[in-house]
């Protein structure tokens, strides 16, 4: 059932955002009264799973679900139609209009995924709002267990005061990915500040060790359940433990020091059980354990219990507009700083570059239309982006050559054209291969 969830979710985005791509391209050129032969959802490689002609323009699916296309008459794309392109040109093929006229149309599918990612960031600010922690509030400063994190400097109980200059007002979704990005990152240790210089393959490195969450919150040692034949039996689910063997503490990660030091000893302990301190005692077994299960509080107990505020700020329709532009372009601008960083070798960012496995594990295994549409208009941006790429083949290959023949006012022939295009189907193609190649191997060795 979950990979269903997963499956289902994954293809919905999919074929939203290639329809729509595919409509910014059929629109235009259905204006200037351009002849649209094909408009397909997926690939029909030899056949299709549904066609049907609807005056000049058969509509179908494919079965190859590896994106979509439209085939507008009298253009060099990837069908490669020789035998069409050899005939006179004729006033309703696509090499016979205007070059303005092209480029809108050439322009169409990535002006689609820029405006739908907007569209889908105003939508979510009116429905959603905004529910975020103020980074002030953290006066014990995040949780750093990432490894990597670890050895590029960073220790549980810094405050994360900026990243490239980049003041951090809020701790929410977007603090991870603006720590990753940047070259150096402002903290508060101990009453001083101090700045970390962030290694330049620190996506690399992310690679290298379990997945963990870069900065997280702490939080308290709160008892969940008590593992059947755990000695441990004083203890209650809801428990929240304030000492440990005489030694006060207010979060979990405080625990696992005095745990350690304790392996094998039978320690006091202090727990918070229905608003009254109770001492009870309890017995580390050899590995520092204590076999019972921790946390399962929801950020509202958190707040209840005093540990941190959160805020959800709330925005009418108008109010939303700005809020969702503000939002699409930071992260139109952080895609553009990733992409900088896979074509930066040093970086070690391109090893990690992935293809439809990594695109699926994105959606979660649970149906969630936030994190759906989160999920989406993040896609919609970089299918925007990549198509903007100046390889032939892609959008962003025919928008070169527009330029060109706008700026020198000369066409490029035919026959390079036919050259150009096959030799970026051949590169697409291996960066096709090179993405879906990098999540085999993950999946062969495990990360």
């Amino acid at each position: 059932m979950d990979l269903f969830i997963k499956l289902s979710q994954f293809l919905l985005s999919l074929s939203l955002l290639i329809i729509l791509h595919e409509l910014g391209h059929f629109i235009p050129a259905k204006l200037f009264k351009t002849r649209v032969e094909k408009f397909y959802l997926f690939f029909d490689v030899k056949y299709s799973l549904i066609k049907k002609k609807i005056g000049e323009t058969e509509y179908g699916i494919g079965w190859l679900p590896l994106g979509g296309y439209v085939k507008i008459s009298g253009m060099i794309d990837e069908s490669m139609d020789k035998e069409q392109m050899a005939l006179p040109p004729q006033p309703w093929e696509f090499r016979s209009k205007p070059a303005y006229q092209r480029l809108i149309i050439m322009l169409g599918g990535v002006t689609v995924n820029f405006i739908l990612a907007f569209i889908i960031y105003i939508g979510m600010a009116f429905a959603y709002g905004d529910t975020y922690i103020a980074n002030s509030d953290f006066q014990d400063g995040v949780l750093i267990e990432n490894q990597a994190m670890i050895n590029a400097g960073f220790k549980t109980g810094d405050k994360i005061i900026s990243a490239d200059g980049q003041k951090i007002a809020r701790f929410d979704n977007d603090i991870n990915m603006k720590i990753i990005m940047s070259k150096k990152v402002l903290i508060e240790r101990n009453g001083s500040q101090q700045e970390i210089q962030m290694p330049i393959d620190f996506i690399d490195q992310l690679s290298k060790f379990e997945k963990s969450t870069l900065v997280g919150i702490r939080m308290p040692f709160v008892i969940s359940g008590v593992s059947e034949g755990s000695v441990n039996t004083a203890l209650e689910p809801k428990d929240l433990v304030l000492a440990l063997n005489g030694q006060k503490i207010k979060y979990f990660d405080e625990a696992k020091t005095i745990l350690d030091n304790n392996k094998g000893k039978t320690i006091s302990t202090v727990v918070l059980r229905d608003q009254k301190e109770t001492q009870v005692p309890i017995t580390v077994d050899k590995e520092g354990k204590l076999g019972v299960g921790v946390g399962g509080l929801s950020i509202a107990n958190l707040e209840k219990l005093g540990y941190y505020k959160v805020s959800t700020q709330e925005f009418t329709f108008m109010e939303s507009i700005p809020v969702g532009i503000t939002k699409g372009k930071d992260q139109l601008v952080g895609y553009g700083k990733q992409l900088k960083m896979i074509f930066s070798p040093s970086t070690g960012a391109y090893k990690q570059v992935g293809g439809f496995k990594a695109i699926f594990d994105i959606f979660p295994s649970t149906w969630s239309w936030e994190t759906f549409w989160t999920i989406t208009a993040l896609l919609s941006i970089m299918l925007g982006v990549m198509n903007l790429l100046p390889i032939p083949a892609l959008d962003g290959g025919h928008v070169m050559f527009l330029l060109y023949e706008i700026i020198s006012g000369k066409k490029p022939s035919d026959k390079f054209l036919e050259n150009a295009q096959m030799v970026g189907f051949v590169l697409l193609i291996t960066l096709l291969l090179f993405a879906n190649g990098n999540d085999i191997y993950k999946a062969i060795v495990g990360k």
